[in-house]
């Protein structure tokens, strides 16, 4: 058994600064080959000085969504599994903390889009699984996942870990739109968010659409970064995909094309680094985590926050 690195206790006067490492690629419809990929993109990051890396959303598959068909379960893989064992590894002999995002066999019928969080000793810290769960054009993500629970003991709900390196807190891709799953992560001390990320235009909508719909994403998370005083942080795939049905011809004419444009936002918004909108690659990106303190101390959205008016909240709809 691995021995579990604690939480470093800061010095006065050290260096708080954490290298990011995020990871963008495009994906094929051979597993091993995309888990071999990220392994060695994982690698890669920890070797130009990373210290937390990031995953692109269910890294070992295409995005098999765009079709509602039985044949994709059989992608799924458990928790320990192939790809957690392989990234245990690489955090081990790396001293890295890793968030594998992957599509999670949890029982017989129950299945999830799970990001799992590992340790820079190695150690399986636990699992985030997804909260919202879309059902959009070429998005059918109801057909196969079940979503995270908040009552779920040690996985599911929104959390925070104590790394070697931060603590950081994990959502993923639908999450990133609501403030409400920013917060609740956040306020159980997150330093850092991660947000593994599979999104991306329909081709036929972009020259009208795929401007607002980029920013739109980039401003809502940069928001979460303001309103929280800390880090964000969007690991986005690349790539034109499209999804053979059982016939072998695409599912849908068009498919999807991946924006990839994996960033980072600092605790004020502003972004520190953005990749590139088609090439796959790793970035590493410092982050200042004596930011987060100056942040939440000059605006303290935390101190003021009404939690005696905000009951209305756990309500569909109306007061």
């Amino acid at each position: 058994m691995a021995k579990k690195i604690q939480p470093r206790r800061q010095r006065k006067g050290e260096d708080k600064t954490v290298h990011v490492g995020l990871t963008q690629f495009a994906a094929v419809p051979e597993a091993r080959v995309n888990r071999n990929r990220q392994m060695k993109m994982i690698e890669l990051a920890a070797k130009q000085g990373a210290q937390v890396i990031c995953t692109q959303e269910m890294c070992t598959s295409q995005y098999f969504c765009q079709a509602e068909d039985h044949r994709f379960f059989s992608l799924a893989e458990s928790i320990p599994g192939p790809t957690t064992d392989a990234a245990c590894k690489l955090a081990r002999k790396h001293k890295v903390v890793i968030i594998a995002s992957l599509f999670e066999r949890r029982a017989s019928g129950l299945y999830h889009n799970t990001a799992a969080v590992i340790d820079a000793d190695g150690s399986l810290l636990g699992t985030y699984r997804k909260m919202h769960i879309p059902d959009d054009p070429l998005f059918y993500e109801k057909f196969y996942f079940t979503p995270g629970d908040a009552g779920e003991a040690g996985s599911g709900g929104f959390r925070a870990w104590k790394t070697r390196h931060a603590t950081i807190g994990v959502l993923i891709c639908w999450d990133q739109w609501f403030p409400e799953a920013a917060r609740l992560t956040a306020m159980q001390g997150a330093e850092i968010l991660f947000y593994p990320t599979a999104i991306g235009w329909h081709p036929s909508e972009k020259a009208q659409y795929g401007k607002a719909q980029h920013e739109s994403w980039e401003v809502a998370m940069r928001a979460h970064a303001i309103a929280n005083g800390c880090y964000v942080c969007a690991a986005n795939r690349v790539g034109h995909e499209h999804i053979a049905g059982p016939d072998g011809k695409p599912v849908s004419k068009d498919g999807l094309e991946f924006w990839g444009q994996s960033f980072v936002a600092g605790p004020d918004g502003v972004v520190l680094h953005r990749a590139g909108a088609s090439e796959g690659g790793v970035s590493i990106v410092p982050c200042d985590l004596d930011r987060v303190e100056f942040s939440r101390t000059h605006w303290p959205f935390l101190r003021d926050r009404r939690v005696d008016a905000y009951g209305g909240l756990v309500r569909r709809f109306g007061v």
